[in-house]
């Protein structure tokens, strides 16, 4: 089912998701369709639980969007062991729509978690994957990429959403 995604300014994504200690029951396996769902519909790389307003610690990748069937990844209670070297780039984010910018990240990434059966599972990756998963476990703990940004520039994002917010384009 393809769900709502929230945007910027909804609670949720300001907030730490909560872990996953169950994987015996369907749930887990039920959001995670839903999330690919929703994240292709939406055209984009990644998605966070919290972003279809289910503060759980669930993330899914895809940085071919769709068009590799071995590059999906399921990433359930994430933690990045390990960061190197330094990438910057344009980032957005389905949450935030019709802004990017620049962020500053590591270019190489370890990240400890479980997959969807709640097996362990150790992954790397670097430039656009390592990105990746640094953008989605940081909604995990409820930060947006607008977070990285200058004060200044962040400032300027939030006063055009307020506009829009005031036109009724932003719910």
């Amino acid at each position: 089912m393809i769900r709502k995604i929230l945007k910027y300014g909804a609670p949720v994504l300001e907030q730490v998701a909560e872990p996953i200690t169950d994987f015996e029951t369907a749930e887990v396996s039920e959001i995670v369709v839903d999330m690919w769902e929703s994240m292709y519909a939406a055209k984009g790389v990644g998605l966070a639980a919290p972003q279809i307003g289910i503060p759980k610690r669930i993330s899914v990748i895809d940085v071919s969007a769709g068009e590799d069937e071995t590059k999906k990844l399921v990433i359930v209670n994430p933690e990045i062991v390990e960061k190197s070297g330094s990438q910057t780039g344009e980032e957005g984010c389905l949450s935030v729509p019709g802004f990017r910018e620049p962020v500053t990240r590591a270019n190489h990434v370890v990240v400890r978690a479980k997959n969807e059966k709640g097996e362990p599972i150790e992954l790397s990756g670097e430039e656009l994957l390592a990105r990746a998963f640094q953008h989605e476990i940081d909604h995990l703990n409820g930060i947006l990429f607008i977070n990285h940004l200058s004060p200044l520039k962040r400032d300027i994002i939030r006063r055009k959403i307020k506009k829009l917010q005031k036109a009724g384009e932003w719910e």
